[in-house]
């Protein structure tokens, strides 16, 4: 490749094309391709690196908590899960028809891991997603409120595609919560397809954000159109442990 064709490829920012052309130079005459064949060869090359960058952007953007995939994920650690039914979901096509998701289970049952993969998923197929625990948006409203942030937040928030909401359930909310939990729903309502996960039962929300008229009028939205599903068993975390336990037991009777 000439400096020229090399300044000329920089200039224009198509450097998927400029990494690739020498080797396909040398394929184009070895196999001696066409003009048509070899234009199309570099240009699906600079495509592919424009399609990875956009995938890269939109994963940090994202801010998943872990990198998670379907394939890492343990099936059979616990069978209360459905696996063709959680494949269907990554489809995607909750997101097209924007619908809702619900995961309810108690903890360590493996509803982070999941709908972090679908959203890795959901990227990869061309959308947009945020990602935050119910903590991290409780906190970033209130912080946007104090800043007179002109609602920056809650555009970002209606922006994603998909926006996935974890942990709600842990422990009880920060006053205002359920204002601004209602208002991200209702806005997205029938627009933008929202995944929730909680580990406790749908009728303690009203104490967990201190406002039960609210919790009321969020499930009323959120769960017309949502798929919930119910994961029962025991803490994939604490699998390990047990094991260690176990372990140990077997070593001191040995001793003894």
């Amino acid at each position: 490749m000439t400096e020229g064709l090399h300044s000329a490829l920089k200039r224009l920012r198509l450097s998927g094309m400029s990494s690739t052309l020498d080797v396909r130079l040398e394929e184009a005459a070895g196999n001696r391709l066409n003009h048509a064949e070899f234009l199309e060869l570099v240009l699906q090359d600079e495509l592919v690196v424009r399609k990875d960058r956009l995938i890269a952007r939109r994963t940090k953007a994202a801010a998943f908590r872990e990198q998670k995939t379907l394939e890492d994920f343990d099936w059979r650690f616990n069978t209360s899960i459905k696996r063709k039914q959680i494949y269907d979901l990554a489809t995607c096509r909750f997101v097209a028809e924007a619908k809702d998701i619900l995961f309810l289970g108690p903890p360590g049952v493996g509803k982070s891991h999941l709908v972090q993969a679908i959203g890795n998923v959901a990227i990869r197929q061309g959308y947009t997603v945020l990602y935050r625990s119910i903590f991290d948006t409780v906190r970033e409203f209130l912080q946007d409120e104090a800043l007179n942030g002109d609602d920056r937040v809650m555009k970002r928030y209606l922006k994603a595609d998909l926006l996935i909401i974890d942990d709600m359930g842990i422990k009880r909310l920060p006053k205002r919560s359920g204002e601004y939990l209602f208002e991200i729903i209702m806005r997205r309502y029938e627009n933008k397809s929202t995944v929730m996960t909680s580990n406790r039962p749908l009728e303690e929300w009203g104490k967990l954000i201190g406002d039960v008229p609210a919790a009321t009028a969020i499930l009323d939205r959120f769960l017309h159109h949502a798929e919930v599903i119910t994961i029962t068993g025991k803490s994939y975390r604490l699998k390990d442990k047990a094991k260690r336990s176990d372990k140990n037991q077997a070593c001191k009777s040995e001793e003894k």
